[in-house]
């Protein structure tokens, strides 16, 4: 009889690595693959030797499976690893990093969540968003769920899948939150939706304080308050973020560096450099290398 992790490396063998071959990734090769798109979730598979990411962080959740080597990353002032099998939950604006603790390099599958889209699913229950402190879970079914939406990066994500997928993982990840969970009290979520979809709408500029009491009724003051209880960050942070993923997009297209900062509302070249390491741990020309190296070859 095996075990469960017996049986959770067989699944991660068998399943995961399904179908690398057909789209020529190699663990030779440094390299980002990211999945179609669908709103609020991102998916991607990264593999890299050594260090591949300095002190970044991310307005989502991040949450993946270690696939191949072992993973290292620093997160909350000490510094964590992680075995294949292995659940990663990082919170949203918490620093990390990120490298192969090995000379064998590293695969890993993550998913990045917008943290909106777990809140509503829990504010019929009254809970916040939980937080759990230890990043590194040891729970096979959690796993097996992480793994049936990060298996096959090359289709998109269906509806019904997503809407039942968000359910068991915020069951999940309630069930590891180390702290009570404190009732919330009513939340704005209408202005907030407001404020969300005007940055979004203004994106590609600055948008004022004013502007958003406005059109959301709120005191910038609340307005901040309540759009963190939702989003886990700042409407200041989540425009920055989004700018940066357009960004991202448009180097992944074979855009110059220069090109996309004007478009994307930077002073310059140098200036997007600054935000996207911060945000991601690795500057956009070896985000751009790493893009480049994962596409599939013809």
């Amino acid at each position: 009889m095996q075990s469960g992790n017996e049986t959770l490396r067989d699944d991660v063998a068998g399943q995961i690595f399904e179908g690398l071959e057909r789209l020529c990734v190699t663990p030779e090769t440094n390299s980002i693959l990211s999945a179609p798109a669908y709103p609020g979730i991102e998916r991607i598979q990264a593999q890299f030797r050594g260090d591949a990411f300095e002190l970044h962080r991310h307005d989502t959740y991040a949450l993946g499976v270690t696939m191949r080597g072992v993973q290292t990353f620093r997160y909350r002032g000490e510094q964590r690893y992680s075995l294949p099998g292995r659940v990663i939950v990082l919170h949203p604006d918490e620093l990390h990093d990120g490298g192969a603790a090995t000379e064998d390099g590293l695969i890993y599958r993550m998913l990045y969540l917008e943290p909106s889209v777990l809140f509503q699913c829990l504010e019929t229950a009254r809970i916040g968003l939980p937080f759990i402190g230890d990043p590194i879970v040891e729970d096979d079914r959690l796993a097996g769920l992480l793994l049936a939406a990060l298996g096959e990066l090359d289709r998109e994500l269906d509806d019904l899948f997503v809407d039942d997928f968000v359910a068991r993982l915020a069951d999940g990840l309630v069930q590891h939150a180390n702290l009570p969970q404190r009732p919330l009290g009513s939340i704005a979520w209408g202005q907030v939706k407001v404020a969300r979809d005007y940055l979004e709408e203004h994106v590609m500029r600055g948008v004022r304080s004013e502007e958003l009491e406005r059109v959301t009724g709120l005191d910038r003051f609340a307005l901040a308050r309540h759009f963190r209880a939702v989003f886990a960050t700042s409407p200041h942070r989540f425009l920055l973020m989004r700018r940066l993923q357009h960004a991202k997009l448009m180097i992944g297209l074979g855009d110059s560096l220069a090109e996309v900062a004007a478009a994307t509302g930077f002073a310059d070249q140098s200036h997007l450099t600054r935000h996207f390491k911060k945000a991601f741990g690795i500057p956009p020309g070896a985000w751009s290398s790493m893009v480049r190296g994962s596409r599939p070859r013809r």
